[in-house]
């Protein structure tokens, strides 16, 4: 999504631009720049776990106690923004798809990559949606844009061609697993954690090529699109109406009676 840019605050006091996607790395900057740049990026990885990655920037920048502009030139599109405040989780997957193609049994890498994958998607609250946008992009490092898919498909089409994978089996299948896994983000870690772990067992053991049934067809999914979680006051009156459904009914009755 583009970066947002009417009605910018002038900042009086400009500072050296602050690394992320681009400007300086963050060892080149002055202490209060660099304090500065590790209050966006906590502000940021909190506005988007409770608001979602589309949340206002405004928000990000007023919660870190910057000015807008000043957030800006620092980042000057949300998606660089996004993949600076969870470089590090980033990282961690981009380290696991390179030590899945180097791994000698394809299987074994993918399946390890997609564990990795999964686990970091539950435990890192926010993190899900930033990865869902870009994946498999997202992962791209050094300045090679198609490294990642490129690599994955080399890795499937391995493990096809071994017998390690069903013959039905499509990429696709990989963006549904994080969906669904994604799903237990929300939840406390020490549930999130077993939880995610016996998804994606089940769903791995359903990839291999030992599998006797057929698929049904693939259904082509925008990962991008995924909402921010619904708000406790919604869950909690929808909770309250699933809870008394008759009390509602008669409060209907009772106005429908009025009228």
């Amino acid at each position: 999504m583009p970066a947002q840019t009417s009605q910018k605050p002038i900042d009086p006091a400009p500072e050296a631009p602050l690394g992320a996607a681009g400007g300086a790395p963050a060892t080149d900057l002055r202490a209060d720049a660099r304090r500065n740049r590790a209050r966006v990026l906590e502000a940021a990885r909190e506005v988007f776990a409770s608001q979602g990655v589309d949340a206002p920037l405004s928000e990000v920048a007023r919660r870190a106690g910057v000015g807008v502009a000043t957030l800006y030139r620092r980042f000057p599109t949300r998606s660089d923004l996004v993949a600076a405040a969870f470089d590090d989780h980033l990282t961690t997957c981009a380290t696991a798809l390179d030590a899945a193609l180097a791994d000698p049994d394809p299987a074994h890498g993918l399946f390890g990559f997609l564990e990795t994958v999964s686990l970091t998607l539950v435990t890192e609250h926010g993190f899900d949606m930033g990865f869902m946008i870009g994946f498999p992009e997202a992962l791209d490092y050094n300045g090679e844009p198609t490294r990642a898919a490129e690599g994955l498909s080399s890795l499937i089409q391995r493990a096809r061609e071994a017998g390690q994978l069903r013959d039905d089996f499509d990429p696709a299948d990989i963006g549904l697993l994080f969906l669904a896994v994604s799903g237990l983000s929300h939840q406390p870690p020490e549930t999130a954690l077993p939880a995610a772990r016996r998804l994606v067992t089940y769903l791995l053991q359903s990839f291999q090529g030992h599998t006797l049934s057929p698929l049904p067809p693939t259904a082509p999914m925008d990962l991008a699109g995924r909402r921010r979680p619904v708000s406790e006051r919604s869950v909690g009156a929808r909770s309250r109406s699933v809870a008394h459904p008759q009390s509602s009914a008669g409060s209907s009755g009772r106005h429908a009676q009025d009228s």
